[in-house]
């Protein structure tokens, strides 16, 4: 089968070896998997670090968001079929989903979208997982609730800020204030249901003022938490609480100890590492986002749509989302069959 590659860690993206077409048997499935013929990736930053991150001098499938349809189940499945349309984002310790075929466990995997075509529904399943995780178990937000509370999310213009202002707007009473820096972002943000859009690059506390803003509730920083924790600790209220799914080089959380604050890490792949006895809840999890797709409630995040899946359309890809101004998510669909 054909996939996409890497055997050599921390090269620049516009290397050759940085990604470069391959040869890889199609896989087998175990007991639980489904062997899924790939229609359409989409990719995160979490591929980025991998590749950066990397020891290994062997041929590696980066990956972790895909549609496609079921070809082949494990002996135990019971939760697919052969021929269904299926979307997911995978195992971070398993082969990705830069390939034409792809295995998965699946308990963390969703029925598509029937109102999506392939490429507008593998924008949604990582950051969906990753933004429900935050909302509803890592901080504890009822659905319908937070009634008189607010939500600061920083970065709300990239994959995961996305889909969660979505969430936050449409399924709880929380007031959702996002932080963009671009007036394509700051525009974009308010259209997935912000109440209120502010700029990252300008002090929190005075623009939040301005809005007559109390301290807030709550605080999800989905990038560069490190250097805005002191002023998440300023705006938060005594009590109050940070979520955060970045890598931060260092953090001090001794600054929060004086307010009571909590500190709250999000890993969406933490489930299928582990096998944890609830792991089956990211497919429920999935499930309900299809049907909030199919409803009309909440919308893909598609940003922009790179082309066929090879190498060179991927390392287009991961050029923008290292240079920081990716919109949205960046999707890819189909591989070329005539080579």
């Amino acid at each position: 089968m054909k996939a996409i590659v890497f055997d050599t860690p921390a090269l620049p993206i516009d290397h050759a070896r940085s990604l470069y077409d391959h040869t890889l048997p199609t896989p087998t499935p175990g007991a639980r998997d489904l062997l899924v013929e790939i229609k359409a990736i989409a990719v995160n930053p979490v591929d980025t670090k991998v590749r950066a991150r990397s020891t290994s001098d062997q041929p590696q499938v980066l990956g972790w968001d895909a549609v496609g349809v079921v070809r082949e189940v494990g002996a135990e499945v019971t939760l697919f079929k052969q021929g269904d349309e299926v979307f997911y984002a995978g195992a971070i310790d398993r082969p990705g989903s830069y390939s034409e075929y792809h295995l998965v466990d699946e308990r963390i995997v969703g029925h598509k979208p029937r109102s999506l075509d392939d490429a507008s529904a593998a924008a949604l399943p990582l950051t969906s997982i990753t933004a429900w995780e935050l909302l509803f178990d890592r901080l504890g937000v009822q659905e319908n609730g937070g009634q008189g509370q607010t939500l600061l999310v920083i970065g709300a213009g990239g994959g995961v800020g996305s889909i969660l202002v979505q969430l936050a707007r449409q399924l709880t009473q929380l007031t959702v204030i996002g932080t963009a820096s671009r007036p394509e972002t700051q525009a974009w943000v308010e259209q997935l249901g912000a109440h209120h859009v502010i700029d990252h690059t300008q002090p929190f506390a005075a623009q939040l003022e301005r809005l007559q803003l109390g301290p807030i509730d709550h605080v999800i920083s989905l990038t560069h938490t490190g250097s805005y924790l002191p002023q998440i600790v300023e705006v938060l209220r005594p009590q109050g609480q940070l979520a955060l799914i970045d890598d931060p080089e260092q953090l001090d959380i001794m600054p929060l100890k004086r307010k009571s604050l909590s500190v709250h890490w999000e890993l969406m792949f933490t489930r299928s590492l582990y096998h944890t006895d609830d792991m089956i809840e990211q497919h429920r999890l999935l499930e309900r986002v299809s049907a909030l797709i199919d409803e009309g409630v909440i919308k893909t995040t598609l940003g922009e749509h790179f082309g066929t899946i090879d190498a060179s359309n991927l390392k287009r890809a991961h050029a923008l989302l290292e240079s920081g101004k990716a919109k949205g998510k960046i999707v890819l669909e189909g591989f070329d069959r005539s080579q």
